[in-house]
C-alpha cells in the first residue's frame, strides 16, 4: 500500500477527530433519529463534511462511502469509507468513548484502516503490508496481538452485550473473562485476546477499517459464523488468531441476538 495514502488517511482522521472533540467538549449535541432508528448528531454531519471536502480536494477521482452522506462513485478504483463518529450514543451523552474512523479499499480489497480516538489523542492504523501502528502525539510504535493460546480466562471484550442472546452470553462467560469495555484498538495492541460484537448488527462503515488493522497486527477477524466480516451478518469476532477457531467452535449454533419478543413478554 502506498505510504503517502496511509499518511494522508491518518492525518485526515486526526484533523476530523479534532473537530469531533471540539463539538464534544462544546456540549449541546443535538440528537435526531435516522430512518433506521439510529441516532445522529449535527457533529456527525459536520465531521463527515470536513472529510469529504478534503477528499474532493486531494483525491477527486476516488470513490467515497460515508455513514451520513451515502456513496459517490469514483474512477480511480479506490474508495474511502467514513464513519465520522463511531459511538454516537456515547458522544451525545458526554461519554468520551467514541472514535473517527477511515478505511481505504482498492482493487485488492481492504488497504488502509484508521481508528482515531479524539479524546485520548490515540490513533491505531495499518496499511496492507506495512504492519499495524499506534500513535499518541509524536510517538509512533508498532503493535501486535497477544500470544495467548489458552481459551480459558482469555480477555474478551463484549460490545453491545445488552442485545446478545442469553445463550451467547452464557457460552462465553463459562470459558472466557468477559469485559464490558474494549475494542479492536485494544485487541491489536495485545491488551485484549478477543473482541466480540453481536446482537444489534453493525454497519459496513464500522467494519471497514477492521480487517487490515487486525491482520497487520497478526490477528484474525470474521463474523461469528466464520464468514468474512465485511460480507457477513454484522457480527464480529476479532482475535489474536490463536484463539479464533476455539471461539468459533464455542459459539457455533448459538443464537447471537436476544429475542425481543420474549424480553417484552410477547
Amino acid at each position: 500500500m502506498d505510504r503517502e495514502v496511509l499518511d494522508f488517511a491518518v492525518d485526515l482522521a486526526e484533523r476530523a477527530g479534532a473537530l469531533a472533540a471540539e463539538r464534544f467538549f462544546g456540549g449541546g449535541a443535538r440528537v435526531s433519529l435516522k430512518p433506521d432508528g439510529s441516532e445522529v448528531t449535527e457533529a456527525d454531519a459536520a465531521v463527515e463534511e470536513l472529510i469529504r471536502a478534503e477528499l474532493a480536494r486531494q483525491v477527486p477521482d476516488d470513490g467515497v462511502h460515508g455513514e451520513e452522506g451515502g456513496a459517490s462513485e469514483g474512477t480511480s478504483g479506490r474508495r474511502w469509507v467514513i464513519d465520522p463518529i463511531d459511538g454516537t450514543y456515547c458522544f451525545a451523552r458526554g461519554i468520551p468513548l467514541f472514535s473517527t474512523t477511515l478505511a481505504v479499499e482498492d482493487e485488492h480489497g481492504p488497504a488502509v484502516g484508521v481508528i482515531h480516538e479524539p479524546v485520548t489523542g490515540r490513533t491505531t492504523f495499518a496499511g496492507r503490508g506495512r504492519g499495524c501502528l499506534r500513535s499518541v502525539g509524536a510517538r509512533v510504535v508498532p503493535v501486535r496481538v497477544s500470544d495467548r493460546a489458552v481459551l480459558g480466562g482469555a480477555r474478551t471484550a463484549a460490545a453491545n452485550p445488552g442485545t446478545w442472546s442469553e445463550q451467547l452470553l452464557l457460552a462465553l462467560h463459562r470459558e472466557v473473562f468477559l469485559l464490558p469495555l474494549g475494542d479492536t484498538a485494544c485487541l491489536v495492541a495485545g491488551e485484549l485476546d478477543a473482541f466480540v460484537v453481536a446482537g444489534a448488527p453493525v454497519g459496513y462503515e464500522d467494519l471497514a477499517p477492521l480487517p487490515v488493522i487486525v491482520r497487520e497486527a497478526g490477528g484474525r477477524i470474521t463474523d461469528l459464523n466464520g464468514d468474512p466480516v465485511l460480507s457477513g451478518d454484522g457480527t464480529v469476532l476479532a482475535t489474536n488468531g490463536l484463539l479464533h477457531d476455539d471461539l468459533l467452535a464455542l459459539v457455533r449454533g448459538v443464537p447471537h441476538a436476544r429475542d425481543r419478543r420474549t424480553s417484552n413478554g410477547a
